[in-house]
């Protein structure tokens, strides 16, 4: 959305202060909103020095990290326009770029993209989409095709299973679907389930997948079905050539996405510093400790700096994308009349943290001459406790020093301050190196070295006391003035710009004059995320 066009005039409020409680993708797009479209003062108080949350780029000697993998696509027209407002696409090599925006396709041509992405560092790459998993110490395509080679790999044993089992699935559908393990097995079928889900959801989670509501599959994998994805592979095998918004397209099956040049954080430093230039504020280093409530009404947030020294900040709207626990107990810190239901939900929620090993690499044993074009793999092997792997060089060339290593992110799933966390890095690298080799990824002697980053609270987990979350949320939404948005802000399991869409509704809402928070929650509950009411 471009801040200068006229009709937004109207849109201005009487001058107020929007204390931001985070510098991740909702945080940030909630300030860039408000200093847009209206003429309230935001302040983002981030506990960490860098940009972007979950969503930020660490470099590790010029080798970038990518904590997760964050595709840039959406289906949100509004989102594509907001990113490619803040980095240009690269400009097209040889035939015209076909876009999509709001409904209407149109060519860019090389001639009209001014960036290049040998001259200019701040834009998107247009980047081809490859994920597969690996099990028996073998590649299968991601989502699984019903290729000859899949079924060569599988066996005739194991393939006939799989069919049976998902025709029984068909005929005789489960009539109830509380549970993750039911959502999987209506849905693909139990041998399938078996094959290429379980062990790598199950690390994720630290827990059967009985034991997860089956919300998560509606939320993270809606559309996808066994189907689907046959009528995407016979489209593909017939040359239909994708688009890069591709609104017709299952996420999990998208073929092409952008990915800023230097990854996700250049996306998060580049709108910080357009903040910073439009007048808002942003201070790093200061940890949250109370939420000082009056009546229905948050009147200020407190928090201890990196001198020890307490800062105050008060406003007239306040933006939380803090994690709902810690909210909570922010609330009270400062006296709030909590009732006893609500501190109990809140203290049952529960967190999955994140892992990630760096290791530079000379080369690796798969693919050819020691290199493999995924940008990541799940890895669908029990015996080692990795997870997924991520190959930086495949998400943008930039993403490493020197283009003759591979550079990966091999990543774990735990708890925070449980055994895993608590190993030292040494330790951390050494595992990372010694699982790759072990599943004949990598030769431990090739690794030339590596880094540990430790992501507390990566992931708002559907179990514990989540069940009980919406009498939790109407408490929280009660306070007239607070926003709760974006993936921990709401608890909730949203990508990026799902994120960043909780911000913008958040943010007409307030520009409008009329607050409804009902449509912040209903963001990623729709196939089009309400692009019609934005």
């Amino acid at each position: 959305m471009v801040c200068d066009t006229s009709d937004q005039i109207g849109w201005l409020l009487s001058k107020g202060t929007a204390v931001i409680i985070g510098a991740g993708p909702a945080g940030l797009t909630a300030a860039y909103e408000l200093l847009c479209r209206t003429d309230i003062l935001p302040i983002v108080i981030e506990k960490s020095d860098y940009m972007g949350g979950i969503s930020r780029t660490v470099n590790y000697k010029n080798n970038r990290i990518d904590i997760g993998g964050h595709r840039f696509f959406s289906k949100s027209d509004r989102v594509m326009d907001w990113w490619l407002q803040h980095l240009p696409m690269e400009e097209s090599t040889g035939a015209a770029q076909s876009i999509t925006y709001q409904g209407k396709t149109r060519e860019i041509s090389p001639g009209e993209q001014v960036p290049d992405s040998k001259r200019d560092d701040e834009l998107m790459l247009v980047r081809r989409r490859k994920s597969r998993i690996y099990y028996l110490r073998q590649f299968f395509d991601y989502p699984i095709q019903l290729s000859v080679d899949t079924l060569r790999k599988l066996g005739p044993v194991r393939t006939a299973r799989i069919g049976l089992s998902y025709l029984r699935s068909t005929l005789f559908p489960l009539r109830q679907v509380v549970n993750l393990e039911q959502f999987f097995i209506k849905r693909f079928g139990r041998e399938l389930y078996r094959t290429f889900f379980q062990s790598y959801t199950e690390k994720v989670w630290g827990m059967p997948c009985h034991e997860i509501s089956a919300e998560w599959g509606e939320q993270r994998i809606k559309g996808l079905s066994i189907t689907k994805t046959v009528l995407h592979f016979l489209k593909t095998a017939l040359g239909r050539k994708a688009d890069v918004r591709q609104k017709g397209t299952e996420t999990s099956l998208i073929e092409q996405f952008l990915y800023p040049k230097y990854g996700p954080g250049q996306m998060w430093e580049t709108v910080a510093r357009k903040i910073r230039e439009k007048g808002g504020l942003i201070h790093c280093g200061i940890d949250v400790r109370g939420v000082r409530v009056e009546q229905n009404r948050i009147v200020a947030v407190n928090g201890v700096d990196g001198t020890g020294a307490l800062r105050e900040f008060t406003g007239d709207y306040f933006f939380s994308t803090m994690p709902v626990k810690e909210l909570v107990r922010s609330m009270d810190a400062t006296g709030a009349e909590v009732p006893d239901s609500v501190r109990e939900i809140s203290d049952g929620l529960i967190y999955r943290d994140f892992v990630t090993v760096g290791l530079l690499v000379q080369r690796l044993k798969v693919g050819e001459a020691g290199h493999i074009d995924d940008n990541w793999i799940y890895i669908q092997e029990p015996d080692v406790l990795a997870g997924r792997l991520q190959i930086f060089n495949n998400w943008s060339p930039h993403m490493v020093a020197d283009s003759r290593n591979v550079w990966l992110g091999v990543e774990y799933f735990c708890n925070e301050n449980d055994d895993l966390w608590n190993k030292p890095d040494a330790e951390m690298k050494k595992l990372a190196a010694e699982e790759l080799h072990s599943i004949g990824i990598i030769d431990q002697k090739d690794v030339l070295d590596a880094t540990v980053i430790r992501m507390p609270k990566t992931y708002p987990a559907y179990f514990g006391t989540y069940s009980r979350f919406p009498e939790l949320r109407r408490y929280l939404d009660g306070f007239e003035n607070l926003f709760l948005v974006g993936r921990n802000g709401m608890h909730k399991y949203n990508n990026q710009d799902h994120s960043m869409l909780t911000a913008m509704v958040a943010v007409d809402q307030i520009a409008c004059g009329s607050v409804d928070k009902e449509a912040i929650w209903e963001v990623n509950t729709e196939m089009e995320y309400h692009e019609g009411k934005s």
